[in-house]
């Protein structure tokens, strides 16, 4: 009897062990417009690959809820309705607008956040060690990286005596304490000029009105209106003989002197393995929010050459990727 009672239950017990629930992870891409935007494959094939790797199999113990925001808030505002209104386990979200729509939405679906430069001051969070609330995730790069940028940029044109800091301060509301670390490492009395473009016209009127004085170099603020208007910018760069630090992606390549960024594929692996802790259990408010693990740098040797100047072997070193 005992048997065949173990018989009838032994069947039970290995489809117990063997039926996994399908986790199900909203996912809200700010930018991207549809699964064919190669912007959503850089974000989507490492992030799944590392959850892979995790033991998060797609269609077996988990699924993926992707909407768009395609830049557009009305888009962005609609999607963050239907993924809460499915009530997933967790929802993972790239950009600020995104993670802001979802905040007003839900204070209980865990939220996991990166590509947002400064979390604490749009309120998104209680502090970096301690976010609190349901919010955590991964931010672009650390405050004081404004430093290293100016650092760089005079290593590389150490007779600069101006350096303008470009960028758009309705869509950089995070710009001031960059800027305050870039001055903070301004060396020889090298003087900082703020200057604010909103517009196609400003980059130009900007450019031109800067580059009257000799000795002056570039040092752009990557955000929104930087990041579109990166090749413009550029070539006002090369047109008034600017040497430049541009850390929008694809600078250095199209004609920037210097960037200095974060390594776009490992930053969308990491958060990864904050989806995977919370879906085994973790709570966000627990987990803090990190800074990028690791920067390239990128030396376009052409543009160099054209300025006259020459890159210090110390520079060349250490330089992920060199253009000529």
């Amino acid at each position: 009897m005992v048997l065949v009672c173990g018989a009838s239950v032994w069947p039970l017990a290995i489809q117990a062990q063997t039926t996994t629930a399908v986790r199900r992870i909203g996912v809200l891409l700010g930018l991207s417009t549809s699964p064919d935007d190669p912007g959503a494959g850089e974000i989507l094939r490492p992030l799944k690959t590392t959850m892979r790797d995790a033991g998060w199999i797609e269609d077996t113990n988990v699924r993926f809820e992707i909407r768009f925001g395609g830049g557009n808030m009305a888009k962005i505002a609609a999607a963050a309705d239907e993924l809460v209104a499915l009530a997933p386990d967790l929802i993972y979200a790239t950009g600020l607008p995104p993670v802001q729509a979802l905040r007003q939405r839900t204070s209980t679906i865990p939220i996991v956040f990166s590509l947002v430069a400064d979390p604490v001051g749009f309120g998104l969070i209680n502090s970096l060690s301690r976010p609190g609330g349901n919010i955590t995730g991964f931010v672009v790069w650390d405050l004081s990286i404004g430093g290293k940028w100016m650092q760089l940029l005079q290593e590389i044109a150490p007779d600069l005596q101006r350096v303008g800091i470009m960028y758009n301060p309705d869509t950089a509301p995070y710009a001031p304490p960059l800027i305050a670390s870039a001055k903070a490492s301004a060396i020889r009395n090298a003087t900082v000029i703020e200057l604010h473009v909103r517009n196609d016209s400003d980059i130009h009127t900007a450019a031109t009105s800067f580059a009257n004085q000799p000795n002056g170099g570039l040092l752009v603020i990557p955000e929104p209106f930087t990041n579109a208007n990166r090749d413009k910018i550029i070539a006002q760069s090369d047109e008034f003989r600017l040497p430049t630090l541009n850390p929008v992606f694809g600078a250095a390549d199209r004609g920037a002197l210097i960037s200095y960024t974060y390594a776009f594929d490992v930053m969308m692996r990491q958060p990864a393995s904050y989806i995977d802790r919370i879906l085994r259990g973790e709570t966000p408010s627990n987990l803090p929010v990190q800074a990028p693990t690791k920067y390239l740098l990128s030396i376009n040797l052409k543009v160099a050459k054209a300025l006259g100047l020459s890159v210090p072997s110390t520079l060349l070193g250490v330089a992920d990727r060199v253009v000529e």
